[in-house]
């Protein structure tokens, strides 16, 4: 057995309750983590909530990001009992024990902290999935990225400044906008006090491609400031599910709207998205080129804490949290 944070029926963060349940069963393939952090994302609010079941087979228990200690592996798996590792979960991090699938397992360098470490899964490998293999952005590119300071968006600031392209981005207060800067978005703005964005953003020359977890709310917007051929990249709705589209601006400007999502892609899929952690990322941060953006952290008990303050849209980057060691599986 194990302790978790379980739901019986979806809700707000008052529904989340500490429980025993029993632990997941390892199959081929597949690493069992003790977790000593998990990450705090706006998909586990949805899930809460009702509205993101997880992918057939994945555990019911929120969180999809973790750091740990390698518990069980199959016998020649390159990460053995003992192993500090840290990845993408389809479901199960808020659990004192998790399933990582092996081909998502990184290893843990020990100069990072297990919080840094389960703070980078889903936010960086998000931002790689939609700015490089989605988004197609390149060096020169003008991208706006909308949450600028959530988790996704510091990383996806980074990201574009690391791929040689300027990023703006929007965010809701002084301090965040100052976040964002800090970031490397070299122009900001307040969308609750220039919620007509598109003429701001097109004096700043335009953009090829617009990262936006916010929807519908931002749609026409959106559409305006895109340059020809221009790509928007809808990661949430935040702002709502539905909008009327132009779809004479479509065709004249030849645009594209694609929606993605990570959670529910095929592990060969997810491996590249990986891989470029642990290969470009991964380095990148250890050499002080890029930053980590924690945010806070809550004892694990605390989970409904976190998603409070998360809902409160207070955080600056990432939210994660923290397990103690326990002594056995």
């Amino acid at each position: 057995m194990m302790q978790a944070i379980l739901q019986d029926a979806p809700g707000g963060a008052d529904t989340l309750y500490v429980a025993d349940t029993a632990l997941p069963q390892r199959q081929a393939g597949q690493l069992l983590v003790q977790v000593m952090a998990a990450g705090v994302n706006r998909a586990d609010i949805v899930q809460r909530d009702g509205h993101y079941p997880p992918p057939p087979g994945a555990s019911s228990i929120l969180g999809l990001e973790i750091a740990g200690v390698v518990v069980e592996a199959d016998d020649n798996s390159r990460h053995q009992p003992g192993d500090a590792v840290f990845g993408l979960v389809a479901g199960g991090a808020y659990a004192e024990f998790a399933l990582l699938d092996e081909v998502l397992a990184i290893a843990k360098p020990d100069a990072m902290s297990w919080v840094e470490a389960a703070s980078l899964p889903e936010a960086w490998m998000t931002a790689w999935l939609n700015l490089v293999q989605v988004g197609q952005v390149k060096a020169g590119d003008n991208v706006l990225i909308h949450a600028g300071a959530s988790g996704v968006g510091a990383c996806a600031i980074q990201l574009a400044r690391l791929l040689g392209a300027h990023a703006f981005a929007s965010a809701g207060s002084a301090d965040k906008l100052q976040f964002c800067r800090e970031m490397g978005a070299e122009q900001v703005f307040n969308y609750k006090e220039t919620p007509a964005f598109s003429g701001l953003v097109k004096d700043w020359g335009g953009v090829e491609m617009i990262l936006d977890p916010v929807g519908a709310s931002h749609l026409a917007e959106n559409l305006a400031c895109l340059k020809q051929d221009g790509r928007l990249v809808n990661i949430g709705i935040m702002g709502g599910g539905k909008a009327e589209l132009n779809l004479g601006l479509v065709l004249m400007k030849r645009l594209s709207v694609i929606g993605s999502t990570l959670r529910p892609q095929p592990l060969t899929k997810k491996a590249p998205l990986a891989q470029a952690l642990a290969d470009t990322i991964l380095p990148a941060i250890m050499a002080g080129k890029l930053n980590t953006t924690v945010d806070s952290c809550y004892p694990w008990q605390q989970a409904a804490d976190a998603h409070a303050y998360m809902e409160r849209n207070a955080n600056l980057g990432k939210v994660v949290l923290t397990f103690a060691p326990v002594m056995t599986a």
